[in-house]
């Protein structure tokens, strides 16, 4: 048995801002996948993916008893699948921003929920937003507060657009230019990140008003700006917001970004050779760069694994 695949996730822009209603863009990044799997065989990663499935069950089961007009599974099916040793077997790096568990979300929603919103319909906002609160349900297992965001993109494959929390649409991103001397890169930072204790940071940092404000009249701001800049293909103004929004995250973000990180991070934006921001909650794994010349970048941070995600 194999089921098929789902892709990891990159939310170019948005990460924690999209908690306060700022605009958002996500993008499937087919470079990681999963997929749900049975052997008769199983590795020790198999089985130890097999026993999170397991937990996953009897959280989703509690979850279909306490909210029955959200989601019905065909629960007796998933738990002798599970039973008879199905796994997720996944290159999705676990901890690194790119939606592991928002592709093992997607996966278990497509073959056992009940009554399903398919991606073959008419994606109106009505089924996007109730399919976003499914996920963000399900996924809530695994984070303690989930957007949705990640299995949504992971599910339907597309770019989505979040103009606010009740405001989402699948959308189109410019065309790749290959021979672009610009991009968005990964950037790996070797550690691997925890979402909860992130976000946790970020609601402690809420209570103060000074931090709201910043969010608002700086982070927001460039955030939105990137998102339309991007989707129009306007490179110049890109680069200028995205870099706005590098300093803002470097002054305001300092527990998200690694310790070894801190200066990496400055320097791009004093050299102006690339400029860093965070990719999911931070804290580790993946940090996402944006160059506007990927030979001056790549020279700049031959230290570092760097991974092409998008070419201008």
């Amino acid at each position: 048995m194999k089921g098929p695949l789902f892709y990891s996730k990159i939310l170019l822009f948005g990460e924690y801002g999209i908690i306060q209603d700022s605009k958002g863009l996500s993008i499937p990044y087919n470079f990681y996948n999963g997929a749900l799997k049975k052997e008769d065989h199983p590795s020790q990663e198999a089985i130890a993916s097999n026993g999170h499935l397991k937990r996953f069950v009897t959280y989703l089961e509690t979850l279909q008893t306490e909210q029955p007009d959200l989601v019905q599974f065909d629960i007796t099916t998933l738990q002798k699948d599970v039973n008879e040793g199905m796994f997720f077997d996944s290159s999705i790096p676990q901890g690194y921003g790119v939606g592991s568990s928002g592709a093992l979300v997607a996966a278990i929603y497509d073959k056992y929920a009940q009554h399903k919103i398919t991606v073959l319909e008419n994606l109106t906002r009505e089924k996007l937003l109730a399919l976003k609160t499914i996920f963000s349900q399900m996924e809530s297992f695994f984070h303690g507060k989930s957007s949705g965001l990640d299995p949504l993109n992971s599910y339907l494959s597309i770019p989505i657009l979040i103009n606010s929390k009740d405001n989402i649409e699948a959308t189109g991103i410019p065309t790749q230019s290959f021979d672009g001397k610009g991009a968005v890169f990964l950037l790996d930072s070797g550690i691997v990140g925890e979402t909860a204790p992130m976000v946790n940071i970020f609601m402690e940092n809420l209570k103060d008003q000074g931090f709201r404000n910043m969010l608002k009249s700086q982070f927001v701001k460039h955030t939105d700006a990137c998102v339309e800049n991007f989707l129009v293909g306007d490179i110049k103004a890109l680069f200028s917001n995205t870099k706005k929004l590098s300093k803002v995250v470097l002054n305001h973000f300092k527990p998200m970004i690694p310790e070894q990180f801190h200066g990496v991070w400055q320097q791009g934006i004093d050299t102006n050779d690339y400029y860093l921001k965070l990719c999911g909650s931070g804290g580790g794994g993946y940090i996402l760069g944006f160059t506007q010349d990927l030979e001056r970048a790549k020279a700049a941070l031959k230290d570092y694994k760097l991974e092409v995600v998008y070419q201008f």
